[in-house]
């Protein structure tokens, strides 16, 4: 892997040294419209109460609502789009205790929420520390709608002083 430093990455804004356990980020809202709910469905969740507002309607959701794949898609697109864009971010080596606590129907404004909990230098890569976050999508109502905790590798601003 080739060293990245700050000097020949102005673009990042965040890296490991910067994140702080107990941090917490708003990080912007989004809205699924109906149409975005049953492409969303068609393509990768085909479940009738994703699929129609008929479905939806004879579930015990009430109405169409979404995937909860497609709820934890929209986290990771306003987690990208206002976080790990402007970041050191190296990916994720995974998620655990992933929760939909709630439905998403059409219209909702759901809220993301990025909370830091633990970090770590990585021993075997010294130019690499770990974070783990919990992330939580609100709906308008304040609603919780989604729950995960997962981890995310970022590159050190100076692995050279562990």
């Amino acid at each position: 892997m080739t060293a990245t430093t700050p000097e020949q990455s102005p673009h990042i804004k965040f890296w490991w040294e910067d994140l702080e356990i107990g941090q917490t980020r708003d990080l912007g809202t989004v809205s699924p419209t109906r149409e975005e709910i049953i492409s969303f469905a068609s393509q990768f969740d085909p479940q009738p109460f994703h699929l129609s507002d008929e479905g939806g309607k004879a579930s015990v959701f009430g109405a169409l609502s979404a995937s909860g794949w497609h709820t934890c898609a929209m986290a990771m697109r306003l987690m990208v789009t206002n976080f790990l864009h402007e970041s050191s971010s190296l990916g994720s080596p995974g998620l655990e205790n992933l929760k939909w606590t709630k439905p998403v129907y059409p219209g909702d404004v759901l809220r993301l929420q990025h909370t830091i909990t633990e970090k770590r230098a990585m021993s075997k890569r010294p130019d690499v520390g770990l974070v783990r976050t919990v992330w939580e999508m609100f709906n308008q109502q304040g609603d919780k709608v989604l729950h995960m905790e997962g981890y995310g590798m970022f590159r050190r601003r100076s692995p050279d002083k562990l």
